[in-house]
């Protein structure tokens, strides 16, 4: 049954006072003074009297350790750690204030708000399209971007979304860059210039949307035309494959042939040189020879001639290889084939070496061999005219 029910039996205060004195809602003075009575039992208070009808009041003690405790709470709530890698930007009432290095630091919660960025990671976007070259070709390209912030302020104040930003605005530097190239050039030795290029036209656009965001490395991941031509694609690049191993090969084998004509021209001309200066320099020791035995003709010329003859004829004789022998008296004139006679006497000795038995004949026994017949022939010779004397 409820406690107020009709017709109950028994009457009962719900606020706890006996009776039906008192029908209507609790006394909220009355409510104050038990609750103060409570903490100050807690807090070692003296509960306060209820004489007089005053109304109850909280100790400045309590209040001031409650002050003090929210104090402390706050204080320690604004405490904070920006690392090596990061930087801070402090916003007071919503404003920009300043922006923090790394350390420990402290700004008042609930009026500063404190955004902690790391700066120094590398952030990768990564994209992939088709596009149209300069001379209507269709080509896929995969581009990858690594960047990192460079301005917090600009980052986290300037530009609502600057990642966003950024994945645009390498959509748009990409398509403008190849638009402006041919499909050659891109798919093949090309591409290091295209992402050069691409690097250089996305800082400007993230410089001029005043991002904060610093590209550190922009790369032309893949290029290859649609699947459609892929067939004809590889053809083309087999022939310049190729072209290029031709080309080395042909540059390898001048490369040898060259230095090799330019070393035999180089050898020519030293002979060349050397044969002049041998020339100049016995035309001038024949000379010389000449001056010194002009000399010596004048005084004795008669000697000095007869000198010259026997020297000619030695001379001659020395590298003659045939005799002939004139003989006094006669009509005939003896040869002696001196190269023949040695070279079957070569022919001889050699055969008796093989065999094992006799010995060699040297050039100078068949010298002599050679005068001895000489003189007999003479001698016989002389003979026989002083026989034809007589007669």
């Amino acid at each position: 049954m409820a406690w107020n029910e009709p017709g109950g039996g028994n009457n009962k205060d719900p606020w706890g006072s006996g009776g039906n004195k008192n029908q209507g809602p609790p006394d909220l003075d009355e409510a104050l003074r038990k609750l103060q009575e409570k903490l100050s039992g807690i807090f070692g208070g003296k509960p306060s009297g209820n004489g007089g009808g005053s109304s109850p009041s909280i100790s400045g003690g309590f209040l001031a350790a409650l002050a003090g405790i929210a104090v402390i709470i706050w204080a320690l709530f604004g405490i904070y750690q920006v690392n090596e890698q990061e930087r801070a930007v402090v916003l007071r009432f919503g404003l920009y204030h300043s922006v923090v290095q790394p350390g420990l630091h402290w700004n008042p919660p609930l009026i500063d708000d404190v955004i902690i960025e790391n700066t120094t990671r590398l952030r990768l976007y990564s994209t992939k399209g088709r596009m149209l070259t300069e001379d209507l070709n269709i080509i896929e390209v995969e581009l990858s971007v690594q960047y990192s912030i460079d301005d917090i302020k600009l980052f986290l104040l300037a530009v609502v979304n600057p990642e966003r930003s950024l994945e645009q605005a390498a959509d748009s530097a990409l398509r403008h860059v190849v638009g402006s190239s041919i499909m050659n050039s891109v798919l093949t030795e090309g591409r290091s210039q295209v992402a050069i290029e691409v690097q250089r036209r996305l800082q400007d656009y993230l410089d001029s949307y005043r991002t904060g965001i610093r590209l550190t490395t922009v790369n032309i991941e893949k290029t290859s035309p649609p699947p459609e031509v892929q067939d004809a694609f590889d053809d083309v690049n087999k022939a310049r494959e190729d072209e290029e191993r031709y080309r080395n090969q042909a540059e390898t084998y001048a490369n040898g042939i060259i230095p090799e004509a330019r070393g035999k021209a180089k050898r020519v001309l030293e002979e060349a040189s050397a044969y002049h200066d041998q020339v100049i320099a016995r035309a001038e020791g024949e000379a010389q020879r000449f001056e010194n035995l002009l000399a010596e003709y004048k005084k004795a010329p008669r000697v000095t001639r007869e000198r010259l003859y026997l020297d000619a004829v030695q001379e001659v004789m020395t590298n003659g290889s045939k005799i002939l022998v004139d003989v006094e008296g006669g009509n005939n004139m003896m040869y002696l084939p001196l190269d023949k006679i040695m070279q079957s006497t070569a022919g001889a000795s050699s055969a008796i070496g093989s065999s094992g038995g006799g010995q060699s004949i040297s050039s100078d026994s068949i010298r002599e061999i050679s005068e001895q017949v000489v003189s007999q022939l003479r001698r016989e010779a002389s003979t026989n005219s002083r026989r034809r004397e007589t007669r």
